[in-house]
């Protein structure tokens, strides 16, 4: 099995293994791995609370906006499930490289190239990970506004836990980076990551308060 292989698929992987191999020497699934997730639940979340807001006569004037939202966190929980398996099986091109042989000159620039585009194409999953959980983290305030009261507490969540998930993927691109040789495709991608920080905790705490004031 090559290192790009993992056994199934760590997505559909019951949740008492996948918890397993999270706690084993095994490097996937990673921190990469564990955002995708978070910002999937999060974003199941807001679809929840979507969900338990559609057909209640209360809230009869919101229900085109709440079925957009539940539209778009439903788009994106299912890309962040997909992200789980991508970020692993991008970790593992990365490993394949290392076992490339480096017997020779030519060899040894094949097995570095390898690796360096491995690097980089896998710098990118993080990276799209941190943009699909701000996106959530965008629903979380109309979901705060409109959805059903009693599930302010589930809309706060959503919110914490895309915050955290985002703020991983992004130090997951930095790091990834720190060895490629290409710094200005390197600094580009951390340029992209980085963007996604300012204003971040502001937006959090803003959809937290407006919900949390409809009690």
């Amino acid at each position: 099995m090559s290192a790009n292989e993992t056994p199934g698929s760590l997505g559909t992987m019951p949740i008492d293994r996948f918890l397993e191999m999270l706690s084993s020497s095994s490097p996937t699934p990673g921190g990469g791995g564990i955002a995708a997730l978070a910002g999937a639940m999060a974003a199941g979340l807001i679809s929840m609370v979507s969900n338990l807001t559609i057909g209640k006569p209360k809230y009869a004037a919101v229900q085109e906006e709440v079925q957009g939202i539940l539209k778009r966190s439903e788009e994106l929980r299912v890309r962040l499930h997909e992200l789980v398996d991508a970020d692993a099986q991008a970790f593992g091109k990365i490993m394949d490289g290392y076992l490339l042989p480096k017997g020779t000159d030519e060899e040894k620039q094949a097995r570095a190239a390898h690796i360096e585009e491995a690097t980089l194409e896998a710098s990118c999953v993080p990276l799209e990970i941190a943009r699909f959980c701000a996106e959530v983290i965008e629903l979380a305030r109309p979901a705060a506004r409109t959805t059903n009261v009693q599930a302010i507490g589930d809309v706060a969540m959503a919110a914490f836990l895309a915050e955290g998930a985002l703020r991983g993927a992004v130090i997951n691109v930095d790091i990834n980076l720190r060895g490629v040789k290409d710094r200005a495709a390197a600094a580009d991608l951390n340029r992209q990551a980085q963007a996604l920080l300012p204003g971040l905790h502001e937006k959090v705490e803003t959809a937290v308060q407006e919900g949390t004031a409809r009690l």
